[in-house]
């Protein structure tokens, strides 16, 4: 088959022990994304299949129908709102779905909390600048940081990946606060963790707010400018899921106001970012460029997936089908 790999930012795809199972295929890896329907249909139009890392690309409806070639979507891990199913199954296109694992997003995670708690980015930024213990040349930005025993973590969401952040939030001491679905609470009691009264009580009582739900049409900008105007001015929004569980604007405007103080970031609306984005210019955000899942054992964990399915589909054998209906 004709394989095009997309999205491979750091050109490590082909260093993964897993590539070697596309031995016999011919594969081609971009390096740099293009946006527009146009350029990627031009870029895409030969191949008959395509390995997605993550959502990195958006396969519209009319992207897929400019695809006239295209037999097989491989999707590391699940397919979140990136591609549009209906118009693949309409034009015959499989789709298959891999695994995942929470270890390497929960433990970035825990490294943005802890890196943003005590400003380290600001202050090797700094130092490098010849500035000793200096976070911001703004006043009001310039403070020391705190440690994170006894204050309070809370969590939206107690799925996979919240539940192992909730672990490290109690082995270093915290108070660990659920919010959530009724599913995600109950989940959370049982395992012993306090569930908070209300969602502004939740918003009211933390001073970390880290954010672990998926991206769906009932979770979309679901954390509110009232919500965060609940927050405290000491408290810290983080987000490794998906910049689109706040509204629009919303956390730029929220941390010019003081509530919360500050963010650490690993997702945005428009990625890749670019360098004048305004967040990237605040003193009070800590961000790094989506690296939840970016990590050596995770990537082969994701891709050995990806590859063993399209391994499989042109053997006729195909596994962990999303659209079974365009085998038949």
């Amino acid at each position: 088959m004709k394989i095009a790999i997309l999205d491979d930012y750091q050109d490590c795809v082909r260093q993964l022990d897993c590539f070697r199972l596309l031995q016999g295929h011919d594969v081609k890896v971009f390096h740099n994304t293009v946006r527009g329907t146009g350029q990627l249909a031009a870029r895409l139009a030969s191949f008959d299949a395509l390995v997605l890392i993550r959502e990195r690309t958006v396969l519209t409806r009319a992207l897929l129908e400019k695809l006239p070639a295209l037999k097989l979507i491989s999707q590391t891990g699940k397919v979140s709102g990136h591609i549009d199913v209906a118009a693949a199954t309409e034009q015959g296109i499989a789709i298959v779905e891999g695994v995942g694992d929470p270890t390497a997003p929960a433990e970035l995670t825990w490294a943005l909390i802890m890196a943003a708690a005590r400003h380290l980015p600001q202050y090797t930024a700094h130092l490098k600048a010849g500035r000793w213990q200096t976070v911001s040349e703004t006043p009001q930005y310039n403070r020391i940081g705190t440690v994170l025993k006894g204050r309070t973590l809370g969590i939206w969401s107690y799925g996979k990946i919240g539940r192992l952040v909730a672990g490290y939030g109690k082995a270093f001491g915290m108070r660990v606060l659920v919010w959530g679905r009724d599913a995600s609470c109950a989940a959370a009691a049982n395992d012993g963790v306090e569930v908070a009264a209300s969602k502004q009580a939740f918003f009211e009582q933390a001073d970390i707010v880290s954010l672990h739900l998926r991206l769906l049409d009932a979770t979309r900008a679901i954390v509110t400018a009232e919500d965060l105007a609940h927050m405290k001015p000491t408290a810290m929004l983080v987000n490794t899921s998906r910049a689109e569980l706040i509204g629009a604007g919303v956390l730029e405007a929220a941390l010019k106001q003081g509530r919360p103080g500050s963010a650490a970031l690993d997702v945005f609306e428009t990625e890749p970012l670019t360098p004048d984005a305004p967040l990237l210019g605040m003193d009070n955000v800590v961000a790094t460029p989506h690296l939840g899942y970016v990590e050596k054992d995770g990537y082969e964990l994701y891709l050995t997936a990806a590859f063993q399915n399209i391994v499989d589909f042109a053997n006729g054998t195909p596994h962990n089908v999303l659209n079974p209906e365009v085998l038949v």
